[in-house]
């Protein structure tokens, strides 16, 4: 079922006294319920422009944005608050409020003008705060929360509006690895399980790829869907990310840097020794040839190049 849809959707701004600025045009996009979609493309490449029009914050200049099925500049603002919540990336200044009471501001369109919570209120903030996995944070200070803490407690203030869609600009931007991937990993299982059709803009194309239903590729001005491999096999991903000295190898479906050429030199050995010897050779600047006559050879516990052995890859990779 499609939660949000446009139709030949314009993006962009208009600059004071100046011509229209369109960053894309004739967007025709769909969100499903039970989808995690996730929204790549280079810097400046319009990302937020594009999230911040679906989600009423920036008008269109042209076409529309339907939120179950109304044009979503047509409905008022607590009608789109119980269908559409938004994570931003900004971090906003909670002050001395508590993780429970920042989730509890999701409620707000559903309260009296006294802001009180109902029990079912007290529930369904209390869930919400349980579908992250933020129980034990819950009495805590927003302000003693670490990146990856505040993350969930947002995730969960907007699940506690009872969102059909969730936003979210850059929700992993300043979390470290493993907490990307729970945070991504929860964003699955709400869309999964829960039926929530989500879009997210991030630059972890790694993740992205690992993680998305389908991908969102904007770059030039253009808006490239379909599946994550799909992207890769036609070009998409190699087109939109390429620049001097980057290259986007498909085999690996990651980004390698060019290093000035040193020449060919081959890995002898298996396994993920090999793999990450051949890495390490790849980052100094040679390129890795089973047919070149120079050899490294790998060893269970050391690298053999040439009459020398090497204890480790640091040893081996100063040398050459």
């Amino acid at each position: 079922m499609a939660m949000l849809q446009t139709d030949t959707l314009t993006i962009g701004y208009r600059p004071h006294r100046r011509p229209a600025h369109i960053v894309s045009e004739k967007l025709d996009l769909t969100l499903e319920a039970g989808q995690l979609i996730c929204l790549l493309g280079p810097n400046g490449a319009g990302k937020s422009t594009l999230m911040r029009t679906l989600a009423g914050m920036q008008p269109p200049l042209g076409g529309r944005v339907r939120l179950g099925g109304d044009d979503i500049a047509s409905l008022p603002s607590r009608t789109v608050a119980k269908r559409l919540s938004i994570v931003l990336t900004e971090r906003i200044d909670a002050g001395l409020l508590s993780a429970y009471a920042l989730v509890a501001l999701g409620r707000y369109p559903y309260t009296d003008w006294r802001g009180r919570l109902t029990a079912a209120d007290e529930t369904i903030v209390q869930n919400a705060i349980d579908a992250v996995g933020a129980r034990p944070l819950a009495h805590r200070p927003v302000s003693q929360l670490s990146d990856g803490e505040r993350q969930k407690i947002m995730i969960a203030r907007a699940l506690a509006q009872q969102p059909d869609v969730i936003l979210l600009d850059e929700p992993t931007a300043y979390l470290d690895l493993p907490r990307r991937v729970e945070i991504m990993q929860i964003l699955r299982r709400l869309a999964h399980d829960d039926g929530r059709a989500i879009l997210l803009s991030t630059h972890d194309l790694h993740l992205a790829m690992r993680s998305a239903d389908a991908i969102w590729l904007l770059a030039n001005g253009k808006l490239h869907i379909g599946a994550p491999e799909d992207l890769v096999l036609n070009g998409a991903f190699a087109a939109a990310f390429a620049g001097e000295g980057v290259t986007f190898d498909p085999m690996s479906g990651s980004f390698h840097v060019a290093h000035a050429h040193r020449g060919s030199i081959a890995v002898v050995g298996d396994g993920v020794r090999a793999v990450w010897t051949a890495r390490a050779l790849e980052r100094v600047g040679f390129q890795v040839d089973a047919a070149a006559p120079l050899r490294v050879i790998c060893h269970p516990t050391t690298w053999e190049y040439g009459t020398a052995e090497y204890r480790s890859l640091a040893h081996l990779t100063k040398h050459l």
